[in-house]
C-alpha cells in the first residue's frame, strides 16, 4: 500500500503535487503531540481513557467529497445521517422547534439519553408567515420571535438511532421570554430583557449549563447612539420595531441557560457585541475564561478573566492587540476610557467602540473560537472580509504565555487556509473530536454560493483534518449542504459515534413559494426546511478510534 501511495503522488501533475503539500503544511500549523485529558471537555474526558486518546493512530484512507451542487445532504463513503427534526416539528403541548437551527450542545445522561440544545438564529419569513410583506401584524412579529432563541430537547439512543423522548419536559426560550441581565446596575433602564434572538454559536459550562450568543443584534432593534440614546431603527430589518419598542441595549450578550429549568440569564460582563461564540476554559482554581469574536468586520477578539471561582460576573474583560500580542483590559480605569464612558456598564454595553480606543486589532469576522486538545492552542475561525479583499478567511492560533490562559501576553500566527490551494473557502464553525482531529464547517453566503470568485467551490460544506495516518494535514471535504444552506453547529457525542450537525437556511435564496430554491429535507415540491441531523458511520468512528 505504501509504496502504490508513493507512486501515485509523483504520478499527479506538478500544480497539484504542490497544492498536496500545502494542505499538508496545515498540520505543521497545528502542532503535534498528545491530546490533553485536561483541555477536553468534562463529558468526553469522563468516556475515554486519555492513553486511547494519545494512542491513536488513523490507518484508513478517507474518500473525501468533491466540490458539489445539488439539493441533498451528501456525505463521504463511510458516513450517513438520520434528520433528528426540522422546524415547526411539535416538541410539546404548545411548543415547537424552532427557526435556522445553528449552534448544538448536547449534554448526556448515560451512554444512550441526555439533553440537546439548539440554537435558533435569525427569521426567515418567506417560511415562517408564507409572505415577506411589511408591515406585519403583532401575530405575526410573535410567530417569528417565538421561532427564534433555542430549544431544549431530551433525546435517546435506541437500537442505534436518536429520537426525541416523547414524555419529556421538552422546553424553548425564545424571543418573547423574560431575561434578567446578570449585573448590579440595570441596563438602558431595566434589569431585565424581553426575549433573545440572532443565536448564532455558543459554548457549554463545566456546570453543565449552555452559553447561547446573540450575534446580528442589530438586525432587530436596530442600534443606539451612545452619546444621543437614539435608535437608528434604519439597521432593523425584520419589520418589529412598529410592534415592539424594544432597546438595542437589551441585545448582543452571551445567555446562559439552564438546562433543567430553562431558566435564562444576560451576561454584561462578557461585553456586548455581535457573539458567535463562547468558549469556556475551567482553571484548577475553579475561574473561568471565557473567549468570544465579534463576526463582523475590522471588530475584535475578546477574552473574559473571572475573580472569582466559577462566575460570569466578577472579573475582567480584554481585548485583543494583535501586533502587541497584549490583552488590553476594558476598564473604566483607564483614562483614555475614562475621557469617553460614564462608567464600566456603559464601557460593555459599547465594548467595540471601547476596544477601538484602547488599541484592539481589527480582525477579518472572528466567529468560532476552539481550544486544541492536543496542543492547547487557541484557534479562531476568520471567515472573510471583502471591502479588503479577502474573500477565502483563515484560521488563525494564539499561544498564550506560558501556555496559562489567564496571562496577558500571548504571540499568534495566522494560516491562509481558504482559497483554491486548500480547496475551501470562509472557515466558520469548528470542533476537534476525540482524537485530535479539527472539523470544520464553511460559510459563503448564500447570495454568494457559485458565484465569483466562489465557482469552484461547490455548496457549502464539512471537512476533516485528520492529526494522523497517511492522510495527515490534509483538508478533507466529508460533507455537502442541500442547496443555499450552511452546516453549522458540529458538536460530538462523548463516545465519538455521532455527530450532531445543523443544516441551516436550504433555500435561503427563494423570492417566493412558487420559485423556491430548495425542498430540502423532504424532497417533492415541499418547502425547505432547517434541520438537525444525526451523524454516523464507520469512518466517524474510525476517525474517533473507537
Amino acid at each position: 500500500m505504501e509504496s502504490k501511495a508513493t507512486v501515485t503522488v509523483y504520478l499527479e501533475p506538478p500544480e497539484k503535487i504542490i497544492i498536496l503539500m500545502k494542505r499538508r503544511n496545515f498540520l505543521t500549523f497545528l502542532g503535534t503531540g498528545a491530546a490533553s485529558a485536561s483541555l477536553l471537555p468534562p463529558f468526553i474526558q469522563a468516556c475515554k481513557e486519555l492513553s486511547t486518546v494519545t494512542k491513536t493512530r488513523l490507518s484508513q484512507l478517507i474518500k473525501g467529497l468533491d466540490p458539489i451542487r445539488s439539493d441533498n445532504l451528501e456525505l463521504a463513503e463511510g458516513l450517513h445521517f438520520k434528520r433528528l427534526i426540522s422546524y415547526d416539528d411539535p416538541i410539546g403541548p404548545d411548543l415547537k422547534f424552532g427557526f435556522n437551527n445553528d449552534f448544538t450542545a448536547f449534554i448526556p445522561d448515560g451512554p444512550d439519553k441526555g439533553i440537546l440544545w439548539v440554537n435558533h438564529e435569525e427569521p426567515k419569513s418567506l417560511y415562517i408567515l408564507g409572505h415577506e410583506r411589511h408591515p406585519k401584524t403583532k401575530e405575526e412579529v410573535d410567530k417569528e420571535l417565538r421561532a427564534l432563541g433555542g430549544s431544549i430537547l431530551h433525546i435517546e439512543r435506541k437500537e442505534g438511532s436518536w429520537q426525541l423522548v416523547s414524555d419529556a419536559p421538552h422546553k424553548r426560550v425564545h424571543g418573547l421570554s423574560t431575561i434578567p441581565f446578570n449585573w448590579d446596575q440595570p441596563i438602558a433602564g431595566s434589569t431585565e430583557a424581553i426575549g433573545t434572538f440572532m443565536n448564532c454559536s455558543g459554548g457549554v459550562t463545566p456546570w453543565g449549563s449552555i452559553l447561547s450568543c446573540e450575534e446580528n443584534y442589530q438586525d432587530a432593534f436596530g442600534q443606539s447612539d451612545r452619546k444621543t440614546g437614539d435608535i437608528d431603527e434604519s439597521q432593523g430589518t425584520y419589520g418589529w420595531s412598529h410592534i415592539y419598542r424594544n432597546r438595542p441595549e437589551h441585545y448582543g450578550w452571551v445567555v446562559e441557560v439552564d438546562l433543567q429549568t430553562g431558566e435564562a440569564q444576560k451576561h454584561v460582563a462578557l461585553g456586548r457585541f455581535c457573539h458567535e461564540c463562547s468558549t469556556l476554559i475551567e482553571l484548577e482554581d475553579g475561574n473561568v475564561v471565557v473567549y468570544s469574536g465579534d463576526d463582523k468586520n475590522d471588530e475584535h477578539l475578546y477574552k473574559f478573566i473571572s475573580s472569582t471561582p466559577g462566575s460570569l460576573k466578577e472579573g475582567t474583560l480584554y481585548c485583543a492587540d494583535m501586533d502587541a500580542g497584549i490583552w488590553r483590559p476594558l476598564s473604566i480605569e483607564d483614562e483614555r476610557l475614562k475621557a469617553e464612558f460614564k462608567d464600566q456598564t456603559e464601557v460593555l454595553i459599547y465594548a467595540p467602540e471601547a476596544a477601538k480606543i484602547i488599541g484592539a486589532t481589527a480582525l477579518d469576522r472572528p466567529e468560532d473560537i476552539e481550544i486544541d486538545p492536543v496542543t492547547g492552542h487557541v484557534l479562531i475561525a476568520c471567515t472573510n472580509n471583502k471591502p479588503k479583499g479577502n474573500y477565502f478567511g483563515q484560521i488563525l492560533k494564539v499561544i498564550e504565555k506560558d501556555g496559562d490562559y489567564r496571562s496577558l501576553s500571548f504571540t499568534s500566527e495566522t494560516h491562509l487556509t481558504g482559497g483554491p490551494e486548500m480547496g475551501f473557502a470562509c472557515p466558520d464553525n469548528m470542533a476537534f473530536d476525540q482524537s485530535g482531529n479539527l472539523w470544520f464547517t464553511c460559510d459563503i453566503s448564500g447570495s454568494s454560493i457559485g458565484k465569483v470568485p466562489y465557482e469552484e467551490y461547490g455548496n457549502n460544506g464539512l471537512y476533516v483534518v485528520p492529526r494522523s495516518g497517511p492522510q495527515a494535514g490534509e483538508v478533507i471535504q466529508v460533507a455537502s449542504g442541500p442547496m443555499d444552506s450552511e452546516l453549522t453547529g458540529p458538536f460530538f457525542h462523548p463516545d465519538g459515534k455521532t455527530l450532531f450537525l445543523s443544516v441551516q437556511h436550504p433555500g435561503e435564496q427563494s423570492k417566493s413559494l412558487e420559485s423556491l430554491t430548495s425542498h430540502w429535507p423532504h424532497g417533492g415540491n415541499s418547502l425547505p426546511s432547517p434541520s438537525v441531523v444525526c451523524i454516523h458511520g464507520p469512518l466517524l468512528e474510525a476517525l474517533n478510534a473507537i
